[in-house]
């Protein structure tokens, strides 16, 4: 995790640990040569890896496959984990995609893809600490038709936003991840793209249905985001990035 977030880290210091983690090389590996990379040939080794996709992209997948050996499949909050996870890594390629659409740099679509990826994992914070209210929680939220973070509001006085952004911090995450993960439901025409675009592809993805995160709520995207694709509904914005979930490798979520 140290290694992860240290930008100044050598590349070589990050092979050795993965390299040292026969279960974290095998899911990175498995993750790597799956159809969402497209790699025209297999990769064998985390040397081959860093190669072809990118360190920064190395070490996001490390992260990502660190974060999900931890989760507990079963919590008595009643939380999907396994169509949380696949609405995470939905959010995750669509949020990657999107920013490749408005020609942001490729070194930086890395962390386009790790705030997707995390931007909701407050809420596992919740499941596993505050189960019964949790539960509560998500019950307020199919019942009086709320955003999920309002009904965890109403009924924590908190939301996994400011939760999931404070465990960023504590994570060392990069300021700009961290500032993403906690505006992430908010559509103030003056933050980053990078927030504006999670945000769009948090939502996309529960209009597509990939997944599940707890939320049934589809809220209006970012005019930033109508105004650099020239769409102008969220069904235009899906038409233009064509099947980006069809590339997710479900089977890497079933460890």
């Amino acid at each position: 995790m140290d290694l992860t977030s240290d930008i100044n880290c050598p590349p070589r210091e990050v092979v050795d640990v993965i390299q040292r983690d026969p279960v974290l090389m095998m899911n990175l590996l498995k993750l790597v040569n799956s159809s969402y990379f497209g790699l025209s040939q297999s990769v064998t080794s985390v040397n081959h890896a860093v190669v072809y996709i990118g360190i920064n992209t190395v070490k996001n997948i490390a992260l990502l496959t660190a974060a999900l050996g931890v989760l507990p499949r079963k919590n008595k909050a009643g939380f999907n984990i396994d169509d949380f996870l696949l609405h995470s890594l939905s959010t995750a390629a669509i949020s990657k995609t999107l920013a490749k659409k408005v020609a942001v740099p490729e070194r930086e679509l890395s962390d386009f893809f790790l705030c997707g990826l995390l931007h909701d994992f407050g809420k596992i914070v919740f499941t596993n600490f505050l189960p019964g209210e949790y539960q509560k929680t998500l019950l307020v939220a199919k019942e009086q038709g709320l955003p999920l973070y309002e009904a965890e509001m109403q009924v924590l006085e908190t939301d996994h936003a400011q939760v999931g952004s404070l465990l960023a911090e504590k994570w060392r995450l990069p300021s700009p991840v961290v500032e993403c993960i906690k505006n992430h439901h908010c559509r103030d025409s003056r933050q980053q793209l990078m927030t504006d675009a999670v945000f769009a592809a948090n939502q996309i993805s529960k209009k597509t249905g990939t997944g599940y995160s707890g939320d049934n709520i589809v809220q209006e995207l970012p005019d930033k985001i109508y105004d650099l694709l020239g769409a102008e509904d969220i069904e235009n914005v899906i038409l233009s990035l064509g099947d980006v979930t069809a590339t997710l490798d479900k089977s890497f979520l079933r460890q």
